[in-house]
């Protein structure tokens, strides 16, 4: 009897000691919904939008940036009922157009989006409202960009804070990512202070909350997510089924992008061999802002770009189809 208690203990201790603290391992995530009959083309019929598209909102607006076209590189829509609106942003070298079209970012506070030029290593800042009343609008120089490190991708919160995925070249042919605030008016980058201490080669993608106070780190290469507070704080290892620290020969991709939606972490998420079709991810994966399993959503198709209109409660999609290019999924039922 001694014995057999003992051994009940020791199982115990174990069981706690692989979910204590900030270290969780999920060993089962298979609360699968299928919910491909609810996706939801959206026909772009005035418009000819290539493959890689990225999609946003701004207000009543949809907002879809596409860096692979020959003239306008955005286009602007009704975001109810997806009637096209006007374009915007030519390419080129002259004033105000885009050489090399990087991360497009909204800025809700003072109606205007950002678009980064990679060519000319500035931000250009477009107001909506003028951009919707004139077809020769230009835009304003926002920031010059530092060179050597700089945001990739990064959401806006005010001029002074903007959460940042910060690249950090490496020699030649590398370069190292993490989070970091971004201050727009003086270009001053602080990385935060966690990093894991086991991932060697990090990818990642991210997403902020500023009403939870966290922000959230999913690993393209391994299945992994962490959540730390704004600076920088770890509070969560969230380890999958298929954890390793090590970088596998035949990689895999796990995470995709990622957005918080109320009290919910939502993240694409894929499983695939990496150099293959299979790479690109079909579902969703729901976690609470703790990082705590809830469901995940199958849709059957291969997501490439996704954002979040809050208002209607839905999920805009870029996706690699033959047969349908943009889609919505409503999220009533599906998210809290």
């Amino acid at each position: 009897m001694k014995n057999l208690l003992y051994i009940l203990l020791v199982v115990m201790c174990w069981s706690c000691s692989g979910n204590s603290g900030t270290e969780k391992h999920q060993g089962k995530r298979n609360n699968v919904v299928n919910v491909k009959e609810k996706i939801t083309e959206i026909e772009i019929d005035d418009v000819l939008i290539g493959s890689i598209a990225s999609p946003a909102i701004l207000g009543n607006y949809l907002i879809i940036g596409n860096p692979k076209t020959i003239d306008e590189l955005i286009y602007i829509f009704d975001k109810n009922n997806f009637q096209f609106i006007t374009g915007t942003a030519v390419r080129g070298l002259g004033p105000g157009e885009i050489a090399n079209m990087g991360h497009l970012e909204t800025d809700e506070a003072n109606n205007r989006f950002y678009v980064s030029d990679h060519g000319k290593q500035v931000i250009l800042s477009y107001h909506l409202d003028s951009v919707l009343a004139n077809p020769d609008y230009m835009p304003d120089i926002k920031m010059t960009m530092r060179e050597g490190i700089f945001p990739a991708k990064y959401q806006y919160i005010n001029d002074t804070l903007c959460f940042g995925l910060i690249i950090e070249p490496i020699g030649q042919s590398d370069f190292k990512q993490s989070v970091g605030k971004w201050n727009m008016n003086t270009g001053e980058i602080k990385l935060m202070e966690y990093s894991h201490p086991k991932i060697e080669k990090k990818r990642i993608s991210f997403a902020v909350s500023m009403e939870n106070g966290i922000y959230v780190e999913c690993y393209d290469l391994h299945d992994l997510m962490t959540i730390c507070d704004l600076n920088g704080g770890l509070l969560y290892n969230i380890y999958g089924p298929n954890w390793t620290p090590v970088e596998e020969k035949n990689r895999k991709r796990y995470f995709g992008n990622a957005i918080i939606c109320n009290n919910t972490i939502l993240a694409a998420y894929s499983g695939g061999e990496f150099y293959t079709d299979d790479r690109l991810p079909t579902k969703f994966m729901f976690f609470d802002i703790n990082g705590d399993y809830k469901k995940t959503i199958e849709t059957g198709y291969k997501i490439l770009r996704f954002c979040f209109d809050k208002e209607n409660n839905r999920l805009i999609l870029n996706l690699d189809d033959v047969d349908i290019q943009f889609a919505y999924l409503d999220l009533t039922g599906l998210i809290d």
